[in-house]
């Protein structure tokens, strides 16, 4: 393909559902990305796009690029999370029945992935552009790994704003929960359990979880609704029933609107438990983008949907504006038999495009 096609968008989404198939049939679980990173070299050096590649993240500027002008990102990953158990296909096979393209990763987030290429393509070698254009095949989403998104964003020059390709249909995820994990660890003494000895570190640590069931934080983000906590593990170090235990260990998974900073939560949790708590990272935080910014109102006027999503992305990696948006349904992925619609990718295509005409013109 050359460069004269690359405004041809039938063309356009024929080489992404055929560079999708090829996704498919490569495994690319995170970390271990490294023949579907170079897929999309390839991809895009027989289309004459000079690129870039760091570990197993590829990314390109457009063929114009001008430092003086603000930079959009494109971005979306091409890992994947392991088969689901109850898959009856084969999960590296493409292919299409009904309208559907079934195979790993298909929905989450092949798609989207492969749409903004096409998107990236279609504007790639246009000179009146009033914005940069900046594409990224991020690798370890599905692991919030710190050698993704976040390693090459240092990588790249100055972002204005982004959209993050994860299957929403094509409606709007303004906002996003951040996610915060804690370890909570609850202290007590051993001692035997027929007599009165011993201080049970069960009966502290679920003080502390009815805690966290029951506490509601005041403030609530317009568009994310309450911070959400869960307790998702509970163990003791035991293996004798006749023993009081001296420790009980818990995990806490809490989703952090916009409301509130991971400090401010963790603070709050801290001053209302006894237990000894410790955040396993302060990284995903809680993101959004302003209703009024040019690309939401671009994307409003095509009917779409404005929400707040409650899963993680790429997006909350991001120090600068992002909005989620992309083909596919988050309901099927990591689904058995995960599938894209192929008429998704078609509207997907043009509605990334119509949102960015009216956004860099």
């Amino acid at each position: 393909m050359t460069s004269d096609n690359f405004t041809n968008i039938e063309s356009l989404t024929t080489s992404a559902i055929s560079l999708l198939k090829e996704l498919i049939a490569t495994p690319s679980f995170s970390r271990e990305e490294d023949q579907t990173a170079g897929i999309l070299c390839r991809f895009l050096g027989e289309r004459g796009v000079h690129h870039s590649r760091s570990g197993n993240n590829v990314w390109a500027l457009n063929k114009y690029f001008d430092p003086g002008k603000p930079t959009i990102l494109l971005n979306s990953h091409h890992d994947t999370v392991k088969p689901n158990p109850k898959y009856t296909r084969d999960p590296f096979l493409p292919e299409v029945e009904d309208g559907k393209l079934f195979g790993l990763g298909s929905n989450d987030a092949g798609g989207c992935l492969v749409s903004l290429l096409a998107v990236f393509l279609f504007f790639y070698d246009r000179k009146e552009l009033s914005h940069n254009i900046i594409f990224a095949a991020s690798a370890e989403e599905e692991v919030s790994g710190v050698n993704g998104i976040e390693a090459v964003i240092p990588q790249l020059p100055p972002i204005s704003f982004a959209i993050v390709g994860e299957p929403t249909l094509m409606n709007l995820a303004v906002a996003e929960k951040g996610l915060l994990v804690l370890d909570a660890v609850a202290h007590g003494k051993a001692g035997h359990a027929a007599r009165e000895e011993g201080d049970n570190a069960i009966y502290k640590a679920l003080k502390d979880i009815t805690w966290f069931s029951t506490f509601r934080f005041p403030k609530e983000s317009p568009t994310l609704g309450p911070v959400k906590m869960s307790v998702t593990v509970i163990e003791t170090e035991n293996k004798a029933h006749n023993v009081v235990p001296a420790l009980c260990k818990f995990t806490v998974d809490i989703r952090v609107t916009d409301a509130y900073s991971h400090e401010e939560v963790l603070e709050i949790v801290k001053n209302n438990v006894q237990s000894e708590v410790t955040p396993r990272s302060m990284r995903m935080r809680s993101t959004r983008i302003e209703l009024d910014h040019p690309l939401v109102k671009a994307g409003m006027a095509l009917g779409k949907t404005v929400y707040g999503s409650p899963t993680c992305s790429d997006k909350a990696l991001m120090p600068f504006p992002a909005l989620k948006c992309g083909p596919g349904d988050s309901a099927r992925s990591h689904t058995a038999d995960e599938f894209v619609f192929v008429t998704e990718i078609e509207t997907g295509i043009k509605e990334y495009i119509a949102m960015l005409e009216e956004t860099v013109k």
